[in-house]
C-alpha cells in the first residue's frame, strides 16, 4: 500500500499563488505515474495534471494550463503541484494520486492511491 498526504492548501486571494505538496510513504517503489484532481462542491472530481515517474512527461487539463506545474521529487518521494495566477474558480479541494501500472493517465480511475485532499480557497 501507499499512502498520500496533501499538505499546503489555504486562502488566498484572486491572482496569488500556493504550492501544494504530497508526501508518500509506504510501498513507494511501486509508484510510476502521479496526478493531481481536483473536485468542487457539487461537481464531479475532475483531472489537473500528471506526470511520469521520471518527471519527464507531464499533462495538464485546458483550464490550468501556463498556470500551474507539477513537479516531483523522488528521492522525497513527493509530488508538487505550483499554483499561479490563481482565479475563484479553482476553489476546491484538491487531491494527490498515485498509481502502480505504466502509462501517465489523465482520468481518476486509472489511480490506485488517493490521499484525503486539501482544501484551497480563492476569494475574488
Amino acid at each position: 500500500q501507499v499512502q498520500l498526504v496533501e499538505s499546503g492548501g489555504g486562502l488566498v486571494q484572486t491572482g496569488g499563488s500556493l504550492r501544494l505538496s504530497c508526501a508518500a510513504s509506504g510501498r513507494t517503489f511501486s509508484m510510476n505515474a502521479m496526478g493531481w484532481f481536483r473536485q468542487a462542491p457539487g461537481k464531479e472530481r475532475e483531472f489537473i495534471a500528471s506526470i511520469s515517474s521520471s518527471g519527464g512527461t507531464t499533462y495538464y487539463a485546458d483550464s490550468v494550463k501556463g498556470r500551474f506545474t507539477i513537479s516531483r521529487d523522488n528521492a522525497k518521494n513527493a509530488v508538487y503541484l505550483q499554483m499561479n495566477s490563481l482565479k475563484p474558480e479553482d476553489t476546491a479541494v484538491y487531491y494527490c494520486a498515485a498509481r502502480n501500472r505504466i502509462g501517465v493517465p489523465t482520468t481518476s480511475l486509472a489511480y490506485d492511491y488517493w490521499g484525503q485532499g486539501t482544501q484551497v480557497t480563492v476569494s475574488s
